[in-house]
C-alpha cells in the first residue's frame, strides 16, 4: 500500500526563512482554476532561491489574513514547493493591503464564477487562451504524451511564435523552422522532430490523459483504456456504457460525454487521426475476461489480493469493490462477510480461491472458455 498504517514516517523539520510579500498574481490553469500567487522579495531556503509562492486559493488567503506588504513565514512543502507558513502580524505597520480576488479572468476578461462547495474559482469560458495554452503544454507534458525537448518553456515559445495553435500542429513541426528559432538550433529542431515522431503510436489511456479532459486523471483515464477497444468505441460510448466502467461516476461520465459531442473537439480528434496519430494495441493478446467483473471477499491464503486482481486486470477483466448486478463472478476466502451474503440473494456464481486460480490457469492454457 501507499500508505500503510503501521508505519510512520518520520522527517527533518522543513527548513524556513522569512521575507516581504510585495505583491500577488493571479494565474490561470487548463481546467480555467484561477490560482493565486505571491510575488516576494527574493529569499534563500534550504539552497534554493525563492522568488514565488502558492496562495492556494482565496479562503486560504482569508484564514492565514494574508496581506501585501506582510512579512511572512515561507518553507517549501515537501522540500520542494514554496508556500507560505504564516503572517508575522507583528511587523505590520498599518500600510499592508488586502488581496482583492479579480471578478473577471486576468487573460480572457470573462466573468468568473465559483461553483457552490469549492474552493476554487474558474474561468469557465471555453476558449480562454490560458486555459488553451496550458492544456498544449499539458499534452506535450510528462502528464501527456511526455514528448522529449517540448517542455513549458518551449511549448509557450512555439505559441508565442505560432507555429503551435492547437494540438495537432506538434505533429505538423517544420524542422526548418524551428532550427531558426531563438534558442534551437539543427540538433535540437531534429530531436524534437523524433520525439514527436515516436509518439504517433500510442497506448488509449496514454492518450485519454493527454487530453485533459476535465475530471479525468490518470487513474481514470487507465480505467477506460482497458474497458474500450479504441478511441471511436470510446467517442461512441454514451452515459450508460460509460457508468458501467468500474470507478466511473456521473461527474465523469457527464464530463466525457460533453467533450466528445463538441464538434471542435470532434474535428481536432479527425485532424489528429489524418497526421498518423493512431492508438496502440495493448499487446495483440485475447482478453477472455473481457465484460467479466469480479469481486473479492475474505481472506485469500495462495496469494494477495493485489495480485488476484492483477490477475484478473490483466486477462481483460474488471475488479469491483461492491455488490451489484454488473458483479459476474464472486471470489470467496476464508471469513467471507456480508459481500457473501449479499452475492447468494443475487443468485450469482461464488467461487473458492482454489476454483479460482484453476480458472486463471486454464485461460493461460487456452482450455477454458470463460464465457
Amino acid at each position: 500500500a501507499r500508505a500503510p498504517r503501521w508505519a510512520v514516517a518520520w522527517k527533518f523539520a522543513a527548513v524556513q526563512a522569512t521575507t516581504r510579500l510585495v505583491g500577488v498574481e493571479f494565474q490561470v490553469g487548463r481546467t480555467g482554476a484561477v490560482t493565486p500567487v505571491a510575488l516576494l522579495d527574493p529569499v534563500e531556503v534550504d539552497g534554493a532561491v525563492v522568488r514565488r509562492a502558492t496562495l492556494h486559493n482565496q479562503d486560504e488567503i482569508e484564514r492565514k489574513d494574508i496581506r501585501i506588504g506582510d512579512t511572512v513565514l515561507i518553507q517549501r512543502a515537501g522540500d520542494v514547493i514554496p508556500e507560505i507558513v504564516k503572517v508575522i502580524a507583528a511587523n505590520r505597520d498599518g500600510s499592508e493591503r488586502t488581496i482583492e480576488f479579480p471578478e473577471r479572468c486576468p487573460e480572457c476578461g470573462h466573468a468568473l464564477e465559483r461553483p457552490a462547495g469549492e474552493a476554487v474559482t474558474r474561468c469557465v469560458h471555453p476558449h480562454c487562451p490560458a486555459q488553451h495554452r496550458q492544456s498544449l503544454i499539458h499534452f506535450a507534458g510528462k502528464s501527456g504524451l511526455d514528448i522529449e525537448g517540448l517542455g513549458a518553456k518551449k511549448v509557450e515559445q512555439l505559441t508565442n511564435e505560432g507555429l503551435v495553435r492547437t494540438i495537432p500542429d506538434f505533429f505538423r513541426l517544420d524542422p526548418n523552422r524551428l532550427a531558426r528559432l531563438d534558442g534551437w538550433g539543427e540538433r535540437s529542431a531534429r530531436k524534437v522532430i523524433e520525439a514527436v515522431a515516436q509518439r504517433k503510436i500510442v497506448p488509449l489511456a496514454k492518450l485519454i490523459g493527454a487530453l485533459g479532459i476535465r475530471h479525468v486523471g490518470e487513474v481514470t483515464a487507465g480505467a477506460l483504456g482497458e474497458h474500450f477497444a479504441d478511441l471511436r468505441e470510446l467517442m461512441a460510448a454514451d452515459r450508460e456504457k460509460l457508468l458501467a466502467v468500474e470507478g466511473i461516476g456521473e461527474q465523469v461520465a457527464t464530463a466525457l460525454v460533453d467533450y466528445f459531442a463538441d464538434p471542435e473537439m470532434g474535428a481536432m480528434l479527425a485532424d489528429l487521426d489524418r497526421l498518423g496519430l493512431a492508438v496502440e494495441s495493448p499487446d495483440g493478446q485475447e482478453k477472455p475476461l473481457a465484460g467479466r467483473v469480479f469481486v473479492f471477499t475474505g481472506t485469500l491464503q495462495t496469494i494477495s489480493r493485489d495480485e488476484a486482481k492483477q490477475l484478473v486486470k490483466s486477462r481483460g477483466g474488471q475488479v469491483a469493490t461492491t455488490i451489484n448486478q454488473r458483479v459476474t463472478d464472486v471470489v470467496v476466502g476464508d471469513k467471507a462477510g456480508g459481500k457473501r451474503k449479499q452475492a447468494e440473494t443475487l443468485g450469482l456464481p461464488l467461487r473458492t480461491e482454489s476454483d479460482f486460480l484453476a480458472l486463471m490457469a486454464a485461460l493461460d492454457q487456452g482450455e477454458f472458455d470463460a464465457a
